[in-house]
């Protein structure tokens, strides 16, 4: 597999991203980690550059993470990486199928449509709509449309004043005029993260809340740690994450009172989560799965 050139999307500095470039270095004895930010598509050769580097002429593309943030300007950075595929260059995963996982009310309407068991949710731009909608769940979460690791999301509720309420809803809707809002979940202090390679089940991790933080990321505060989940929420997230064909993904879950529960399916999974908690190489299966697709795509 020496010949192979494998690049890594991803942030530089990053741990996962320089873990997955080290495993794919030590199988083909090339690295390159590609920050988007530093690509430059020339639509007159059809070449796609990155710091001297064609990406159109190396075999693979790791996919750890398009940006930092989400925004709709990472599905802007997603399309360069579409004409990489259109070039032949294999792209894990594969740039189409990020892209409905990146908007968070696309892959909503995705795992509603196919009957997965979600929060109570409500989408609109108008501020009266988010009010009642404040009112009938109780406790509500409003999550932009863009985000990772609960970043730029808030909890209105109902026991707080009108006037209070109303506020906290202009608020959110000034950086976010499509108000995505669900009904706040009573978890049972964790939820897993559930692991896919190639559709096929690796295992699951749980993040377990440390603190007074409403929900259980590591970014507030919560930590991973081992589980074992049922085989009907197995089950439930094999479907979840069938949908969107994705090489490598994690699949959010609660069990909540009245059964499992699907927040959502990630656009890039989580290596730490799977290291800490499963104590499993995640980057290493990753590469091992891409050489054996390259090299299928060979015969």
């Amino acid at each position: 597999m020496a010949e192979l050139k494998i690049g890594v999307v991803g942030i530089p500095g990053k741990w996962s991203t320089e873990v997955l470039a080290d495993a794919v270095a030590q199988v083909t004895g090339f690295r390159l980690v590609i920050d988007m930010a530093g690509v430059c598509l020339d639509l007159g050769s059809g070449r796609v550059d990155f710091e001297g580097h064609d990406l159109c002429r190396l075999d693979g593309l790791l996919v750890k993470k398009i940006s930092a943030s989400y925004s709709p300007n990472t599905l802007d950075r997603l399309e360069l990486l579409r004409v990489v595929e259109q070039a032949g260059v294999r792209v894990f995963s594969r740039a189409g199928h990020i892209l409905r996982l990146i908007d968070r009310l696309s892959c909503t309407v995705t795992l509603r449509n196919a009957g997965i068991p979600m929060p109570e949710t409500r989408v609109t731009e108008d501020v009266g709509a988010a009010i009642e909608a404040v009112h009938t769940f109780g406790s509500a979460v409003f999550k932009p449309l863009y985000s990772t690791k609960a970043r730029g999301m808030c909890v209105i509720k109902a026991k707080h004043s009108t006037a209070r309420i109303e506020k906290a809803v202009r608020d959110f809707r000034r950086d976010n005029p499509m108000m995505y809002i669900q009904q706040m979940v009573d978890l049972p202090g964790q939820d897993m993260g559930m692991v896919f390679l190639g559709g096929d089940y690796l295992g699951s991790y749980a993040r377990v809340n440390q603190g007074k933080a409403w929900n259980t990321t590591i970014h507030s505060g919560g930590r991973y740690a081992a589980c074992t989940p049922a085989d009907d929420i197995i089950a439930i997230a094999q479907r979840a994450q069938a949908l969107f064909g994705m090489d490598f993904t994690t699949v959010d879950v609660a069990e909540t009172p009245t059964g499992p529960i699907v927040f959502e399916v990630s656009a890039f999974g989580g290596f730490r989560g799977v290291h800490e908690g499963l104590g499993i190489d995640a980057a290493g299966l990753y590469v091992d799965y891409a050489l054996q697709e390259l090299e299928r795509g060979r015969k």
